[in-house]
């Protein structure tokens, strides 16, 4: 769906590449997660947007023909059921139609959720070991 097969340089560059339209939706999603971990930083990664915190990936998210992908999901965390259910597809990914309101505040759960993992893996990775 992409313009061209370049790798964007930033998330705007990304964006840029698509119709208004969807341009629109994957602002509001960018938006979402910056206000969700303000302090995590933007990044372009396997040649669609993300967001890292703690040292680690928080998320992905990709614009597709019919809907925006969500990436990587805890798809079988008891918070987030049986609303995630509606947008899973295939592992750890949820789609989000076009056609469709964005559940902004699934969203904002999933991601919060991300970003603890993230600083619970980087502190226990950096706490030092015991004899």
């Amino acid at each position: 769906m992409q313009t061209n097969n370049r790798s964007a340089k930033d998330i705007d560059d990304y964006i840029s590449r698509f119709p208004p339209s969807i341009q629109e939706h994957l602002e509001s999603i960018r938006l979402v997660i910056k206000k969700a971990v303000p302090g995590a930083k933007e990044v372009i990664s396997y040649q669609v947007p993300a967001f890292r915190n703690a040292g680690y990936i928080l998320i992905f998210f990709a614009a597709h023909e019919n809907h925006i992908g969500l990436y990587p999901v805890p798809l079988d965390h008891p918070d987030f059921q049986p609303e995630i259910m509606q947008y899973a597809s295939g592992k750890a990914t949820l789609q989000f139609p076009y056609d469709q309101p964005m559940p902004f505040d699934l969203i904002t759960k999933i991601v919060r959720l991300k970003a603890q993992e993230n600083e619970s893996k980087s502190a226990h990775k950096k706490a030092p070991k015991q004899k």
